[in-house]
């Protein structure tokens, strides 16, 4: 991992249905140019800790906050009635817009959770803008995924899943209900939602022995604003059905190379997901650390190495 730096520049692309996105750049101006995309969806770029992953000598270091979260504007819980424009067609628009505004012919993409799923959907529809991907804790946003981590992992949580699903209708899926409640028109029912979910996540998130399970948002707009998101985007299979399935079109991928690192313990996405996504991905290697949960160190650590090697190949 690098030293901690600072943007050099940072912005707002103005985007349809009223939305400012934040942008930052930081690194080399004259860099190799390199996105990075946040989990959630909704978690946002946070502090800033993403840049330590790329060299600041040799890349150019794009952060943007997806739509609806993070300092873009307007969030998600204060524009319900426009949820439905939020979804990963109208966020590969938004990233390709960014690289237009940024004057970027090309990029490498690093993902972390989601934003892997997010960076294989950009790399699938603009594949000539994409120079190299590295992805960290790996998801793709298929309906088994999205099946396991609401409802199979609970047998490995049982006590949990159990207060999670206790208002959930039979025969309606977990995913559903919980989306459903993010818009309903009463706050307190939205309010209690978001604190029901965070539990759920924070519970099944990692097998990690360091992890210690807590509240994942500490502020209750930051906490409802998630769980907005993450439900609509799961409740929707992250809007990557049919033919727009990343697995199924994986294979297209040939030519761009590609790393995959995720952790052994990362019991709310099994490494089962990027093994079956380097297995299609001509070009790709996985790496598995078989000692951490969902985004450890060693496997920040890791991608940092990815990265590198990318600007400086042996």
């Amino acid at each position: 991992m690098h030293p901690p730096l600072e943007p050099f520049a940072s912005g707002t692309l103005r985007r349809p249905h009223g939305v400012e996105l934040y942008w930052e750049t930081s690194g080399n101006p004259e860099g190799r140019p390199a996105l990075y995309l946040h989990g959630g969806p909704g978690s946002g770029l946070g502090r800033g800790g993403y840049r330590r992953r790329f060299d600041p000598s040799e890349y150019l270091i794009v952060g943007l906050d997806q739509r609806g979260c993070g300092k873009s504007t307007p969030w998600a819980i204060d524009d319900l009635e426009h949820l439905d424009a939020n979804n990963t067609h109208t966020l590969v628009d938004d990233i390709e817009a960014l690289r237009t505004h940024l004057g970027i012919e090309a990029w490498l993409l690093h993902g972390v959770s989601w934003g892997s799923t997010l960076a294989l959907a950009y790399a699938l529809a603009h594949r000539n803008r994409v120079t190299e991907i590295v992805l960290t804790a790996v998801t793709t946003g298929g309906r088994a995924e999205i099946d396991w981590i609401t409802e199979g992992v609970g047998a490995i949580f049982p006590e949990a899943w159990t207060d999670l699903a206790a208002d959930v209708p039979r025969g309606e899926r977990v995913i559903d209900h919980y989306a459903a409640m993010m818009r309903a028109a009463d706050a307190a029912v939205r309010a209690s939602a978001a604190d029901r979910w965070d539990t759920w996540e924070s519970t099944h998130v990692s097998l990690d022995p360091a992890w210690q399970p807590g509240p994942t948002h500490e502020d209750p707009r930051t906490r409802q604003n998630f769980a907005t998101l993450v439900t609509h985007y799961w409740a929707n299979d992250c809007f990557l059905r049919g033919e727009d399935a990343v697995l199924e079109r994986a294979a297209e991928l040939a030519g761009i190379p590609g790393v995959l690192i995720h952790g052994r313990y990362d019991v709310s996405g099994p490494a089962i997901t990027p093994w079956r996504l380097h297995q299609i991905w001509p070009g790709s290697r996985l790496e598995i650390v078989e000692t951490e949960g969902h985004g450890g160190e060693v496997e920040m650590e890791l991608t940092a190495q990815a990265i590198d090697g990318f600007a400086r190949p042996r």
